[in-house]
């Protein structure tokens, strides 16, 4: 009886240590947030192409290759977007969609860079600005980036899609939110379920007024 009691703490034992292994593994996993925002008047199957310009990068943590981020984001949007029935043009064929990015991997959001951007006009101090200030305030970002779609005929953005990721390894913390871009773009295009639950979002919150 001993030897069996024996055994069975050390099983215990291993249990615990195994599942202690696991949530330290994927704790920084769990510490990811998501979130997207859009126009709920817009018919978005009118969307055929897209264009890249790049984006803003604003980092405090080293980056090993200055292009990797810009790359990547390339990359994933690209892939999401095709598989969604878009194609790729090039910036001055007159693209449906323009694609930027934001990065950030300060204690903040910094609004420079999400406001006035090229010749596309400002976005915080509309609609837009409820779902920044949702994801801005509810927690300390350590990396965060933020992805537009931007309607070129109307100069407005049409959908846009946040991540952040607190992780405090800078070596890692880019691969990790760059690689959520496909789960965030499994929200594109939304559904009519999440147009009318925007559109009355956006009535509970209406616009603020510009910043002076």
């Amino acid at each position: 009886m001993p030897r069996a009691r024996n055994c069975s703490s050390r099983n215990k034992a291993a249990a615990a240590i195994s599942l202690f292994l696991v949530v330290l593994i994927f704790a920084p996993l769990a510490m990811a947030r998501m979130n997207f925002d859009f126009d709920p008047n817009l018919d978005f199957s009118s969307f055929k192409t897209f264009a890249y310009i790049g984006g803003v990068n604003s980092l405090e943590f080293r980056q090993l290759d200055p292009n990797m981020i810009s790359n990547q984001v390339h990359a994933g949007v690209s892939k999401a977007l095709a598989q969604r029935g878009l194609k790729e043009v090039k910036p001055d064929q007159q693209p449906d969609l323009v694609v930027r990015y934001m990065a950030n991997s300060q204690s903040k959001l910094v609004s420079a860079a999400v406001g006035d951007w090229v010749q596309f006009g400002p976005y915080i101090g509309d609609y837009w600005a409820y779902t920044y200030d949702l994801m801005s305030a509810e927690t300390s970002l350590d990396a965060s980036l933020i992805i537009d779609l931007i309607d070129l005929k109307r100069k407005d953005l049409a959908w846009r899609l946040y991540l952040d990721q607190k992780i405090t390894d800078d070596d890692t913390i880019w691969p990790k939110v760059i690689g959520q871009i496909s789960k965030g773009f499994q929200s594109y295009p939304p559904t009519q379920k999440q147009i009318a639950e925007k559109r009355k979002e956006r009535a509970e919150h209406p616009p603020k007024p510009p910043a002076q």
